[in-house]
């Protein structure tokens, strides 16, 4: 019986863990003049500055986002009026069956709910796919900018 190579987890980058947003955009902006291209920085609130460093060219991630979130809230919004007005129709209180202010609210949580990274850090990676990206030089470099911590991201 032949014995298998043990799977060995591929690495899908370096992260970096900052605790302000300035050590986040001061940290992607040595990244890019380090040479490194292909990056990503999470973060619980919008920082527009990281696009214009992270992203020079504009991509569709932001209208295929928007479209996904609509997607998703109209599919709540569906499935809502469909168990209250169709299926399940109940009169409570003379009110309509369909009222679309109630339905609003569970809608929009459902899609706010997954879109944090965290809560209160802020992280940059360094894809493995990178033309710059050598596994120790580039922990080191993230070391340097001022990190909280470095971390391996399995693929």
């Amino acid at each position: 019986m032949a014995h298998a190579a043990p799977h060995e987890n591929p690495l899908y980058g370096v992260m970096a863990e900052f605790d302000s947003v300035q050590a986040l955009v001061d940290g992607s902006k040595r990244a890019v003049a380090a040479g490194f291209t292909r990056m990503e920085a999470y973060s619980p609130i919008p920082v527009e500055e990281l696009n214009d460093i992270i992203h020079k060219k504009r991509t569709k991630l932001s209208t295929l986002t928007l479209m996904g979130g609509l997607t998703g809230m109209a599919t709540g919004f569906g499935l809502q009026y469909w168990a209250s007005a169709i299926e399940y129709p109940m009169n409570v209180g003379g009110r309509p069956y369909a009222t679309w202010t109630a339905f609003v609210i569970p809608s929009y949580f459902n899609v706010e709910r997954f879109s944090m990274a965290s809560s209160d850090k802020f992280f940059l990676v360094i894809e493995a796919h990178d033309p710059m990206f050598d596994h120790g030089a580039t922990t080191r470099f993230l070391q340097e900018q001022g990190a909280k911590g470095v971390y391996d991201v399995a693929a």
